[in-house]
């Protein structure tokens, strides 16, 4: 008497892993000046620039200091250091350079230069301009975040440009030296000219919708003159949000993050 083989139960087919892009790799430069007090020692104020480039979703991968008496005039670093950087950059295959310092706009513009294309250099304003656009999610926030991104960019404009602004217009200017005149900009300099009145525009717009946000909160605050007022205020990742949620239940997201919550939360 033979026994029937009981049907195997196909096996599940497995659910293809989404895929995750891979992080841009960050090399990090600090620079000791002495003229210059700070608060945080050049290895603390490294550590927080590498923890902010992990909020931005970069991974470092290196970090380069000089002590200076006062920032290069043309590069911020020394021209030694320059070479040396980018040397580092290319061995660790890292796409963004990030200052722990401002860098001004002509600093940002030769370290670029000298850096290659593909390479972004950033300063720790913009890297921190980069998480407030990622977090901030009410109205006011993202009108702030934008308008302090125009700010910081108008600038800078000019530095974004100058691969057209070698060529002369149809007029002539050619010759060295040659500036302004009809026909002697080339469309590089025309271009700079729109942005910048675009980006004037647009802040004023911004500075008028801050305007009326205001407004509106000062309402609000004057409709609640006869109740206590109580306000967290904190360095980043101080546990604000954790405090506020223990004392009202608020539900505020919480993470061991820089700048984890970027908007006001009133309860």
């Amino acid at each position: 008497m033979s026994c029937p083989i009981p049907k195997q139960k196909p096996m599940p087919k497995k659910l293809p892993q989404p895929t995750i892009a891979p992080r841009e790799k960050a090399f990090l430069v600090g620079v000791d000046l002495y003229q210059q007090k700070s608060f945080l020692s050049l290895e603390d104020s490294l550590a927080e620039l590498a923890l902010l480039a992990d909020t931005s979703g970069l991974e470092v991968v290196g970090e380069m200091t000089q002590k200076l008496d006062r920032p290069h005039v043309k590069t911020y670093i020394g021209p030694g250091k320059v070479d040396e950087l980018k040397l580092l950059v290319e061995e660790t295959l890292s796409q963004v350079v990030i200052f722990d310092d401002e860098l001004s706009p002509r600093h940002q513009r030769e370290l670029q230069e000298a850096l290659g294309k593909n390479v972004r250099v950033l300063d720790r304003t913009a890297l921190i301009l980069d998480i407030f656009a990622q977090h901030a999610h009410t109205s006011e926030g993202m009108l702030q975040v934008e308008l302090a991104q125009l700010q910081y960019t108008a600038p800078r404009l000019r530095g974004m440009w100058t691969h057209l602004e070698r060529i002369a217009g149809g007029g002539g200017g050619t010759a060295a030296g040659a500036v302004g005149g009809v026909g002697t900009r080339g469309p590089g300099e025309r271009q700079i000219e729109v942005d910048r009145r675009v980006v004037k525009d647009r802040i004023t717009h911004l500075r008028r919708e801050l305007a009326e946000v205001l407004h509106r909160k000062e309402r609000e605050v004057r409709a609640r003159a006869e109740q206590y007022t109580v306000s967290l205020v904190g360095y980043t990742n101080a546990g604000k949000s954790t405090l506020m949620n223990r004392l009202t239940n608020a539900g505020q997201f919480v993470a061991d993050m820089l700048f984890a919550t970027l908007d006001t939360k009133t309860v």
